[in-house]
């Protein structure tokens, strides 16, 4: 009789039925995905797991778990920069514009340094963060050391999880043959590489906020906030109520932020990425996007600490808006 493979309890706990079946405790979870990022699963295996583990939804200490196995495989360099703030940006959008990506242009202007980390094209239809940054004139980092050179310069970069984790990009990239998301998308946002003391978590399906803020507990992460984004990127719909789940030194809350206008707007059918920088450089007016724009730099303040109530955050934002460099674009162009 053939030796079992090293992977397969794994398999077995996760899918040993409806009463046999149960979670991973967080040292399996460690264990499995430290074989899968040693290339030690085989593909049949890893299709299983995946499965298993996404139908019965990845609890947050499996996510944790598994956060801190990947991490110790990325070729993080030791002399990084510090950076103050992790952004995840996986879904893409298809109904709005990229409005948070002058959102975090804004915050890396005034000071921020943020590090953003994405995956692109696995879901048709959709326009995504790296597709989206040359159009602006902004660079797309190809390793870690890139990014820490452009975070230096400009206190922005953006890493595609092709670059960030090879092995993960290959695993979020079986989406077409699977059919279904898997864990890696939920676990790949909440890797922050670099250790950021602040993280921003975007969202689209409301369940898996609670997954996302505990699992942002037991990582010990210092602050931390989850939104339902728009389109689940990490960005404020100004139109109706936001819902912040937060994580403040190790303590869990909970803030509803009301809309910011009165009626909501009529969506706009095209998704050209010069009314971006027309929006910026004030050549185009759009209420929509500019609450857009301020209303998820004011989260991400209030969330960083550097605003103690919403409306104080909400007038920082506006105010860091108005004063923005309005020829940044022109310049680049």
């Amino acid at each position: 009789m053939a030796q079992e493979h090293p992977f397969a309890q794994y398999v077995r706990i996760l899918g040993k039925g409806r009463n046999g079946s149960r979670a991973l405790s967080p040292e399996e979870a460690y264990e499995a995905f430290r074989l899968i990022m040693a290339g030690q699963v085989e593909p049949i295996q890893l299709g299983a797991f995946l499965m298993l583990m996404r139908v019965k939804e990845e609890s947050p200490e499996e996510v944790a778990a598994a956060v801190r196995a990947i991490r110790e495989s990325l070729q993080v360099p030791a002399n990084a920069p510090k950076v103050d703030l992790d952004w995840s940006s996986y879904a893409g959008k298809k109904r709005q514009l990229p409005w948070y990506l002058l959102s975090t242009l804004l915050l890396a202007e005034s000071g921020v340094r943020i590090f953003m980390h994405g995956a692109s094209g696995h879901t048709g239809g959709r326009i995504y963060t790296k597709e989206v940054l040359p159009q602006l004139g902004l660079p797309v980092a190809r390793s870690f050391d890139e990014a820490c050179r452009q975070m230096e310069a400009t206190n922005f970069a953006y890493l595609d999880l092709e670059h960030l984790s090879p092995k993960l990009h290959q695993i979020i990239e079986m989406r077409p043959l699977l059919g279904l998301r898997s864990p890696v998308h939920t676990i790949a946002r909440m890797l922050n590489p670099f250790d950021a003391p602040c993280v921003m978590q975007g969202i689209f399906h409301p369940g898996y906020r609670d997954i996302h803020q505990e699992a942002g507990q037991l990582l010990g992460l210092p602050r931390m906030a989850v939104i339902k984004g728009e389109g689940g990127e990490i960005e404020r719909n100004p139109d109706i109520a936001c819902l912040v789940r937060l994580v403040r030194d190790g303590a869990l809350a909970e803030e509803e932020w009301p809309p910011m206008f009165d009626k909501r707007h009529i969506r706009q059918d095209d998704l050209d990425v010069n009314h971006l920088m027309q929006v910026w450089d004030d050549s185009r007016e759009d209420e929509y996007g500019v609450g857009a724009i301020v209303g998820t730099v004011a989260v991400t303040l209030y969330t960083m600490g550097r605003a103690q109530s919403r409306e104080q955050a909400e007038a920082q934002a506006q105010a860091m808006w108005q004063g923005r460099n309005k020829n940044r674009f022109r310049a680049a162009a």
